[in-house]
């Protein structure tokens, strides 16, 4: 019994040790730590990209010039990524990119732009792997995805709405071009590098005209989704659900629909270069 309390006595002295030193003698590495807090009242803008996704897109089997599944997942995840990290204003995505907002006045994780970075591309990233088997039923996953991300400070609202102006002119641009190449390598026969340097010096009227005289497409009539991207926004939504009650002097449970209004994030694929959305 003696030596059993000495046993004790002995690792509570131990213990003991190990936390005060810990405090006095190693916690100066705590100073190492950068400071890298955003600047207060400023919008915080991080943006994900696939990593290396052109070869993870052959590899799978991505359709081109555009590939349902994989933009309605990246979608998914972007929605996910909102839910779970509420103080997200709203998002905007396109192709392998999304770009999260987060509220000028968010003080989450005490603005830190590194907490701010990798809670979102972890999150985009796990979300990517989960949700997989939903969008690419027939088609496993080879290996995992990889994300980057970026942090990028707005201080006005104005800079804000060119940003994600200048997010969205790429998405046409990008989609322009693509579709004409790959329209050219698929029905013409080309090949990409005969594509490419075909494509090369033109102009997005060129483009167009290539489009509508060989092959007979209309480019303003393609899919928003793939002309003008996702904007993904916080709208109040009713949903109706069945639950089954009791009413008062009746023996029996009946169902009975119930509305309720939520935040929920929506998906909109719309023009946001212009006025009309802002003032919405």
């Amino acid at each position: 019994m003696r030596l059993w309390a000495l046993a004790v006595g002995e690792r509570a002295r131990l213990s003991g040790s190990v936390v005060s030193m810990a405090k006095s003698k190693f916690e100066y590495v705590r100073a190492f730590e950068a400071d890298d807090a955003c600047l207060p009242n400023t919008w915080v803008v991080v943006r994900l990209d696939g990593r290396n996704f052109h070869r993870f897109s052959e590899k799978h089997g991505f359709t081109k010039p555009n590939d349902d599944r994989a933009l309605h997942l990246m979608t998914k995840c972007a929605q996910t990524v909102m839910e779970e990290l509420e103080d997200i204003a709203i998002a905007y995505g396109q192709s392998d990119e999304y770009n999260f907002v987060f509220k000028k006045k968010s003080n989450w994780f005490k603005r830190r732009a590194s907490k701010f970075m990798t809670h979102v591309v972890s999150q985009f990233s796990s979300s990517y792997v989960f949700y997989w088997k939903d969008y690419f039923k027939d088609q496993p996953l080879l290996y995992p995805p990889g994300f980057d991300g970026r942090v990028v400070l707005y201080p006005s609202n104005q800079n804000l709405k060119d940003y994600l102006s200048w997010r969205q002119a790429d998405c046409h641009i990008n989609n322009l071009y693509n579709t004409v190449f790959w329209m050219l390598v698929q029905r013409s026969g080309l090949t990409p590098v005969q594509a490419q340097n075909r494509l090369q010096g033109t102009l997005a009227g060129d483009k167009n005209e290539i489009l509508f005289s060989e092959f007979n497409i209309n480019y303003n009539n393609e899919p928003l989704l793939y002309r003008k991207g996702t904007v993904l926004i916080w709208q109040k939504v009713n949903e109706v659900t069945t639950k089954r009650i009791q009413f008062p002097k009746e023996t029996e449970e009946k169902e009975v629909e119930v509305t309720r209004t939520r935040n929920k994030v929506v998906p909109l694929h719309c023009d946001i270069i212009g006025d009309q959305f802002w003032e919405d």
